[in-house]
């Protein structure tokens, strides 16, 4: 990208507009707060100290609100990145994690440039509304353990923080209504002396900024041997949650993001944050909810303001925000989940109407996701499960029928539908090879030939009735057919 192109995209539209400049600041201050107690979960996950995990918030935010490809899109430390990286700090310590951070940086550039992003168009709309339905039942579950064994009051406070968010947009929607319920949830427990769970009570909030340096390991093949699996998957998850939380955005803003340009910024901000000693992240689905569809962001002013403020609450205000009780943030996370869920995806009317097979894909994209606690996982079961039942459908499209001479002297063959692995064997046992006539046609008009298959397929057909001492001549290959054919014919089977 040309330097004139780089100041465009960072020249966006709240340089001029107070109502906009409004919106981006409170949205970035609502998840700044948010960002607070999910840095220090992820990074117990992780077995961190919190401050790692709220550095890597804070450097993830603010690099990837230049480099990023997806405006107002929030990223940060996730469970999906701990989850994968805990094992190497649990067994080799916090150097080596900070190492494996780097790499999948590097990683992840490499992957962007190369155009890894262009496979999300083979990820079907069904994997999407699973991965959606999924993310926002993790995030409802990872609220739930803070609604257990806590004081009575927690209850009233998350009810009372809901019914905030839903009914104070209808009186003014020029506060975010989610940092209305944490103001004032806040101001009530304190005020009251009422003893609930707070911030506070997740760990120690930093006291100065992060400091760069290098990570302490021994710059040696053994540690790139060892760090590079962790780093490589570490990649790919951050890859695929943040593109998929990408293309999420853009279906709801009505607005295209350059997916390749947000992998090689993911890659950028993980560099960063690795130098800084953070966890590494990626896209998180919950704070860029609150972001987009609760608070109404849609510049890169909300994600860049998104880490400041995480720092500036932390470092200036950490004794105010360590008073924030956690039930506050339950209720806006709760809020988030329900915001987020496609409802339409699993009422009645939509369910009869959906094919099985679509059905299918999204149940066992939720449930491998669900179970794992891995995105990666139940996006790759479901597009697995997506192709297998589009190759079923297709292979049942692939058609042949017999038509003989007048004389008795041919027989010709038509075969229509597409030619590939799954429709192709089919055909072997579809030809009569002892009763057929000495000259056989096989006309593939009406086809198309896809892959090596096929043309082992067609060989095998022309080697059993050479075997009977008959001819087979195919006809009506179009260009791309008659090319692989002519490429591979005689090549993969015995003549």
């Amino acid at each position: 990208m040309s330097p004139a192109a780089w100041s465009r995209a960072l020249r966006p539209e709240w340089q001029t507009d107070p109502k906009v400049w409004r919106t981006e600041v409170l949205a970035g201050l609502v998840v700044g707060l948010a960002l607070i107690p999910e840095a220090i979960a992820f990074s117990i996950i992780a077995g961190v100290d919190p401050a790692i995990g709220l550095f890597a918030s804070f450097t993830m935010a603010v690099t990837i609100a230049v480099f990023g490809g997806r405006r107002a899109m929030i990223s940060a430390a996730t469970g999906a990145v701990a989850l994968v990286i805990a094992p190497l700090n649990r067994e080799h310590g916090l150097g080596y994690l900070v190492a494996a951070v780097i790499l999948a940086g590097v990683f992840q550039v490499i992957l962007g440039v190369l155009g890894v992003a262009k496979l999300m168009r083979f990820i079907p709309r069904s994997v999407m509304v699973g991965f959606v339905n999924s993310l926002s039942i993790l995030v409802f579950m990872a609220q739930v353990p803070e609604m257990r064994n806590v004081p009575w009051a927690v209850y009233p406070l998350v009810v009372g923080g809901l019914l905030l968010m839903v009914f104070f947009p209808k009186v003014t929607t020029v506060i975010p209504a989610p940092l209305v319920s944490i103001a004032i949830l806040t101001a009530i427990t304190v005020a009251a002396g009422i003893a609930v769970p707070t911030v506070g009570d997740k760990g120690a909030l930093p006291s100065s900024l992060p400091v760069p340096g290098l990570p302490d390991v021994p710059f040696t093949t053994d540690t790139l041997v060892l760090v590079a699996p962790y780093a490589f998957a570490m990649a790919l998850v951050g890859l695929m949650e943040s593109l998929m939380t990408a293309k999420l955005v853009d279906d709801i803003t009505d607005t295209h993001s350059s997916k390749t340009r947000e992998s090689v910024g993911q890659g950028i901000a993980n560099i960063v944050t690795g130098f800084f000693g953070g966890m590494g992240g990626c896209a998180m689905i919950g704070q860029t909810m609150i972001n987009v569809k609760v608070s109404g962001a849609r510049t890169r002013l909300s994600t860049f303001l998104a880490g400041v403020f995480l720092m500036v609450l932390c470092i200036v205000f950490g004794p105010v925000v360590s008073e924030i009780p956690m039930a506050a943030l339950v209720a806006v996370m709760v809020m988030v989940c329900f915001a987020t869920f496609d409802w339409h995806s699993i009422a009645p009317k939509t369910l009869r109407r959906m094919p099985l097979g679509e059905i299918a894909v999204m149940v066992i994209t939720v449930v491998c996701v669900v179970v794992t606690h891995n995105l990666a996982v139940g996006v790759i079961a479901g597009s697995v499960t997506a192709m297998v039942i589009f190759a079923r459908r297709v292979a049942r499209f692939a058609e042949i029928t017999a038509v003989r001479d007048d004389d008795g002297t041919g027989v010709v063959y038509r075969v229509s539908g597409e030619l590939f692995f799954a429709s192709a064997n089919e055909l072997v046992g579809r030809f009569d090879y002892a009763g057929d006539p000495d000259r056989v046609v096989i006309d593939l008009s009406a086809a198309h030939i896809w892959d090596a298959s096929a043309v082992a397929v067609l060989d095998t057909v022309e080697t059993k009735y050479a075997q009977r001492g008959k001819t087979v001549q195919i006809t009506g290959l179009n260009d791309p057919s008659a090319d692989l054919h002519g490429r591979l014919t005689g090549e993969l089977t015995g003549h």
